[in-house]
């Protein structure tokens, strides 16, 4: 699909992807045709070469996200479970994806430098549904929470049946499982789980009281859940990007491909989630976060900050 667009000539931006490890794949495509791609979700540190920081290179030119990475995500939440919930032992389990992987890598070096303990590190493969072999690992170990570095299908599913076999302690996971199919899947065990996800709640911004009462008019049948605000100041950056460069342009050449680039890297938007501008990298300079904790039917606000190494 990425190499139909880039053979397109009239597509000159791209909005996506919503997992790291389909954007490795994406990104160098689109790269070599010159169009810029935002995403609203990708928060693997190797798209914006934070990966080998303090040595930073991009490796995506042209390459942006409206969200905060891994790196911030999985620290931000150790900070949490360390500082706020008291706990001192953990139990790790990731689904070896690049997303999952890096969220439960990046919780765990913050976790042990507050004087954490990580009990165990235990891994699935996306797609499992029996849990039984993790769970009989992890039970006896003391774990007092469980992290989770992947998405809802599987963690919803392990949630589940680790209360089923008398292992309750509370599943955190980061944004890929701020989703109400997670509390569907999970039922009863859901409750009290905790969950992370990027920027402050939208219901409670000011600059998305508009997106918020636009969205409900239009009477959608699915909810704009964790990724809709900024798949939407994602879309408007590339719009604005275009009312800048295309004027008086006839075609979408490679030259106003990269113009359009260019111009999205100087981005300064007052967006759905707030100010929307990118770093010399391509990463938002935006790195507020929320942890929610699941009560009734829904993923309800606990914390709203941003990452600090104390």
């Amino acid at each position: 699909m990425a190499s139909k667009v880039s053979s397109d000539s009239a597509i000159a931006g791209v909005v996506g992807t919503l997992n790291s490890s389909v954007a490795l794949q994406v990104a160098p495509i689109l790269q070599k045709a010159n169009i810029v791609q935002i995403s609203p979700a990708n928060s693997g540190v190797g798209l914006t070469g934070r990966d080998k920081l303090p040595n930073q290179i991009r490796p995506y030119s042209n390459y942006f996200r409206v969200c905060a990475t891994d790196d911030l995500q999985g620290p931000f939440d150790a900070n949490f479970v360390a500082d706020d919930l008291g706990f001192k032992k953990v139990a790790l389990v990731h689904d070896k994806k690049v997303y999952g992987q890096g969220l439960a890598e990046a919780f765990k070096g913050q976790f042990e430098k507050k004087g954490g303990t990580i009990t165990g590190t235990e891994t699935i493969n996306p797609g499992d549904k029996d849990f039984s072999a993790v769970i009989t690992k992890i039970k006896p170990q003391g774990a007092q929470l469980l992290f989770y570095g992947g998405e809802y299908p599987e963690a919803s599913l392990l949630s589940s049946q680790m209360k089923q076999a008398g292992l309750n302690i509370p599943l955190m996971g980061g944004d890929g499982i701020v989703d109400k199919t997670y509390i569907t899947n999970a039922g009863p065990a859901a409750q009290g789980d905790y969950a992370s996800n990027f920027g402050a709640p939208t219901e409670t911004l000011d600059t998305a009281k508009k997106f918020v009462s636009d969205y409900k008019a239009a009477a959608y049948t699915e909810s704009y859940s964790a990724y809709g605000a900024y798949a939407f100041d994602a879309a408007n950056v590339i719009i604005n990007a275009f009312a800048k460069v295309l004027p008086g342009k006839d075609a979408i050449d490679d030259q106003v491909r990269k113009d359009i680039i260019a111009a999205v890297q100087k981005t300064e938007l007052d967006g759905v989630t707030g100010k929307v501008s990118f770093d010399k990298f391509g990463d938002a300079t935006s790195k507020v976060l929320t942890v929610y904790k699941v009560k009734d039917t829904d993923f309800k606000p606990e914390k709203t900050g941003a990452f600090t190494t104390s």
